[in-house]
């Protein structure tokens, strides 16, 4: 069972890159907004030898992916930050 107060709904991807340095600016832009985000493949990337090749994803709450993609959009993210 999770911590208390954890969310436990579905998660969407707010954004792809093999660029670490994107993906620890946004997180920084979303804590400054109180908006959670969770840092998935990270392992993966690391494994294949910092090649770059692989990218890592953020991921945000439902609930929260409208107002994340605005926070990201407005500090000059690209429109289109995760392609499916």
């Amino acid at each position: 069972m999770g911590s208390p107060g954890a969310y436990t709904g579905p998660m969407k991807c707010l954004l792809r890159t093999t660029d670490p340095t994107l993906i620890a600016f946004a997180q920084a832009l979303l804590a400054g907004e109180d908006i959670a985000a969770f840092e998935m493949d990270v392992h993966t990337s690391i494994l294949e030898g910092s090649i770059g090749l692989l990218p890592r994803r953020l991921m945000v709450a439902d609930r929260d992916h409208f107002l994340a993609r605005a926070v990201l959009i407005d500090n000059d993210f690209p429109p289109d930050l995760c392609p499916e």
